[in-house]
């Protein structure tokens, strides 16, 4: 007998066409339970893919990591440079590799891990250097910056309306990032101009920022927008 969908010959103890898995059916022949003449299809899935493929990199990562400070042991006796390389790896994996491994990954969740992966290599880089600039500068700096994108990126996801009032909103808070940075930058170095420079992107994000806000309180405003840009 043959497959009724992809006409391929079947023995009588078939009872699935181990081509495309149509059920077999025939009345007139009776299906004996004998060993099969073709090995069971074991369709391939997704998650299993997925899993072989981060193995793989994972393993990758891992490798590079090992030779760079095998190389770095072997050439200056110790791990010198070798821990900015390695430092690097792990947020590169942290931040691009590691959410592969799950189906469906909750950014809310990654992105603060991604930035306390961020500050603990500043950390490493400051004791390393010996430079004091972690407190004063990395870590506010790289926390805040964490806070805030952690904070848009929740709301964007779990608030269905609204979003132009959240975007509205990051940007005016990344305006007043900027200005934070300087002050952080005068306090290390020990300047004497608290706010300079970053006057000039706090204004220009705050007026992008208020902009936003408006056109999200004002419908009309809104809905002809919307028409003008086709979104």
């Amino acid at each position: 007998m043959y497959c009724v969908k992809c006409g391929v010959e079947l023995k009588d103890c078939e009872h699935v066409c181990p081509l495309c898995q149509t059920p077999v059916f025939h009345p007139d022949i009776k299906q004996e339970d004998v060993p099969r003449p073709y090995p069971e299809f074991k369709r391939v899935t997704r998650k299993s893919v997925r899993s072989a493929v981060m193995l793989i990199v994972t393993v990758c990562f891992i490798l590079v990591g090992l030779m760079v400070t095998m190389i770095d042991f072997n050439i200056s006796g110790g791990i010198t440079w070798s821990g900015y390389v390695v430092g690097a790896l792990v947020i590169t994996y942290v931040s691009f590799a590691l959410p592969e491994w799950f189906r469906h990954p909750n950014p809310v969740i990654f992105m603060p891990i991604a930035f306390a992966t961020i500050i603990l290599y500043l950390l490493y880089i400051d004791l390393m250097v010996q430079g004091g600039w972690f407190l004063s500068l990395a870590f506010p700096i790289a926390g805040i910056a964490g806070i805030i994108v952690t904070t848009v990126v929740t709301l964007l996801r779990y608030v269905r309306r609204g979003h132009l009032f959240i975007i509205g909103g990051a940007l005016i808070a990344i305006g007043g990032y900027i200005s934070l940075i300087e002050m952080f930058i005068s306090i290390t170095f020990e300047s004497i101009s608290f706010v300079g420079w970053s006057g000039f992107p706090l204004a220009a994000f705050f007026i992008l920022g208020m902009m936003l806000i408006v056109i999200g309180i004002c419908k009309p405003l809104k809905l002809a927008l919307s028409k003008i840009f086709f979104v």
